[in-house]
């Protein structure tokens, strides 16, 4: 799939893009997240997974003992999955992944710690701007391989595990959850363009995974109507799933996001509310079942009985 070298293009403030005329009298656009990126970064430290399949698999890893989080207690596993091109971007694909923020202070805090792992797949832009290499079931085995070395580098701290992942760490969620069903406790596919079967989806209901499946109805790249309505009805009837399906992705501001780099991409963008942590700037939760954002969610999952 051809994309744009997004850190070689500015991002366009002006223009409207084509869901505009949907937008009610007194909403806006917002060009901008709320939050401060790229300031997390040095808390990640980077290895490297050998795999002679895919190649050496490069990720980091936040270590919430190592940064003073208590040394005799367990915390929650949260690996990150990005969307296709970020992994061009090295140790960018934090923020792009949406786990950066998750590594601060305010969002450890609310979780009451966490491990992050974020894998990058081996992308590489061919002639024709295309993107080789992303995620694909050839990364299933290695990245799971990947979640068992940091569990077991770090037994005696380990609790829930958790996988999330936006766009084409979406799908590759979807892909992990079908291939090692019952070794998550959470998981969270976001603005995936591929659902699992029926079948699949009965047993990953069935294998107790809490779960928040989230789309925007304005998705550009995963449309909606195409990829989530028709099996909306089966995901609502999945067990402990939240399906988060809002008229508009927003930014922190409370403006409907757009994202500009040569295509629109705002509403596809369903990862900038994430690491938002699906609240408003002032505190209003963007949706009534999660209260306390992300973060709350997975504090609640990471106490609960599977």
């Amino acid at each position: 799939m051809a994309l744009p070298e997004f850190s070689k293009i500015t991002q366009n403030t002006t223009a409207v893009p084509e869901w505009a005329k949907y937008m009610k009298d007194g909403e806006f656009i917002s060009y901008y997240t709320t939050y401060q990126s790229k300031i997390y970064f040095d808390l990640f430290d980077e290895y490297s997974y050998p795999c002679a399949e895919s190649g050496d698999i490069t990720y980091y890893v936040y270590d919430p003992v190592k940064h003073g989080a208590a040394a005799d207690k367990k915390y929650p596993v949260l690996m990150w999955l990005h969307g296709m091109s970020n992994a061009l971007d090295g140790v960018k694909c934090i923020m792009c992944c949406g786990a950066e923020q998750y590594a601060s202070p305010k969002y450890q805090q609310a979780m009451g710690g966490a491990y992050i792992i974020v894998p990058l797949a081996n992308e590489k832009r061919l002639d024709n701007g295309s993107i080789a290499g992303s995620w694909s079931e050839v990364y299933s085995a290695p990245v799971k391989g990947i979640y068992d070395k940091v569990c077991k580098d770090h037994a005696k701290n380990i609790g829930k595990r958790f996988v999330m992942g936006a766009s084409s760490g979406g799908y590759f969620t979807w892909q992990l959850l079908e291939d090692y069903t019952d070794y998550f406790d959470g998981a969270i596919p976001i603005s995936s363009g591929r659902i699992p079967s029926d079948e699949a989806l009965d047993r990953i209901s069935d294998s107790g995974v809490r779960l928040i499946v989230a789309h925007g109805r304005h998705d550009e790249m995963a449309d909606f109507d195409e990829c989530v309505a028709p099996r909306m009805e089966k995901l609502q009837s999945m067990k402990n799933c939240i399906c988060f399906f809002p008229e508009w992705v927003y930014n922190g501001d409370g403006g409907i996001s757009s994202v500009h780099f040569g295509i629109e991409m705002g509403q596809h963008c369903m990862i900038n509310w994430v690491q938002t942590n699906l609240m408003f700037d002032d505190g209003t939760p963007a949706d009534e079942r999660l209260p306390e954002g992300v973060t709350g969610w997975i504090k609640k999952v990471a106490g609960e009985d599977k």
